[in-house]
């Protein structure tokens, strides 16, 4: 298949700017994914659709400034944006601008406040940087680093929180779960309270999820490999419920690309490690029955996942009817309910 099989046309001004608030006040679109019959609702309106029987998977990651700007020791400025620690103070990152930032240049953030220096070139023009800091890394990122808003949000957010989950725990995304973000506390009591099992698994958000399709055919794109966990206990739940009827429903594409990746070979079992795993139409689900999730990109690796649950015509015909009805697109955008 080739990327332009997944594009459609959106007006710019259908990008969301800004949260929605309350949370759970966006629009859902319910679509039958055998029929395509499509429902129009609010978010908070997910609570009909899930059972006793239901297993609901969250990703609890929690996304960190990753965005860090600096000025080399020619006085020049440049941006360093955190994609995935490889050590206690290593990590792999892309650079602004690229050029000119050659292994073995220096960088100063903060007024020395965090130091680096620049490394070996990765396989996806990202480069290899190690920091330098008075105390720890985390304290100093948090003090000089910026929230990695996409570069298509260019309003300044005035609540950094406002990019994570009320339930992120574990840092480590250069980016959010965003189909997570619809969620309110009082939401998920309401969900537990219904007897539905909210179940934590883990994906860090780097650029496997939002690096964009730059080949003509979808089977040459090389997914960049990110950090998933998933555990026993975990595995566990989704089987007990499985056997007795209940649905998996993943909140967010990369609560669906942990769970696909730890049933790889058909066994769901626990799984802590690195996954590439690319799903695209022609793909056999073997854990997901639901999706809860965003409208994404055109063309994006998202979107043929999306495609590959309920069929790439469903999901072209759903989101040109977002699009007449005035649905809000991407991170701070409206969500989508696939069953």
């Amino acid at each position: 298949m080739k990327t332009v099989d997944f594009w459609y046309d959106l007006p710019e001004e259908m990008i969301a700017q800004t949260p929605i608030e309350p949370r759970d006040h966006s629009k859902l679109m319910c679509i039958d994914r055998k029929s395509g019959e499509i429902e129009h609702k609010h978010f908070y309106d997910i609570l009909n659709h899930l059972t006793e029987k239901d297993v609901l998977v969250i990703n609890e990651t929690r996304v960190i400034p990753a965005r860090l700007h600096g000025v080399r020791e020619s006085g020049g400025v440049c941006e360093v944006f955190l994609l995935r620690q490889l050590a206690p103070k290593i990590w792999e990152t892309l650079v602004k601008p690229g050029k000119k930032l050659r292994e073995g240049t220096k960088i100063s953030f903060g007024e020395g406040r965090i130091t680096a220096v620049i490394g070996q070139t990765t396989d996806v023009g990202g480069r290899i940087v190690e920091f330098t800091c008075e105390g720890t890394f985390e304290a100093a990122l948090d003090e000089l680093g910026e929230m990695p808003l996409p570069p298509y949000i260019h309003e300044k957010l005035e609540d950094k929180e406002r990019y994570q989950t009320v339930y992120a725990k574990a840092e480590g995304s250069a980016a959010a779960p965003t189909a997570g973000l619809h969620f309110t506390p009082e939401l998920l009591d309401k969900i537990r309270a219904k007897g539905v099992r909210i179940l934590p698994v883990l994906l860090h958000v780097g650029l496997g999820t939002f690096r964009p399709v730059k080949v003509e055919n979808i089977e040459d794109h090389v997914m960049h490999s990110e950090y998933c966990e998933i555990t026993q206990d975990a595995v566990d739940t989704i089987l007990q419920a499985k056997a007795n009827g209940g649905r998996i429903v993943a909140v967010g594409t990369t609560s669906v690309r942990t769970l696909e990746s730890a049933a790889w070979d058909g066994n769901l079992k626990p799984f802590a490690g690195e996954t590439n795993i690319f799903i695209t139409p022609g793909y056999q689900f073997k854990v997901v029955d639901a999706l809860i999730t965003n409208f994404h990109l055109p063309g994006s690796t998202l979107l043929m996942l999306v495609s590959a649950l309920m069929g790439r015509e469903t999901a072209l015909n759903a989101y040109n009817t977002a699009v007449k009805e005035n649905y809000r697109f991407f991170s701070f955008g409206d969500a989508m309910l696939i069953e």
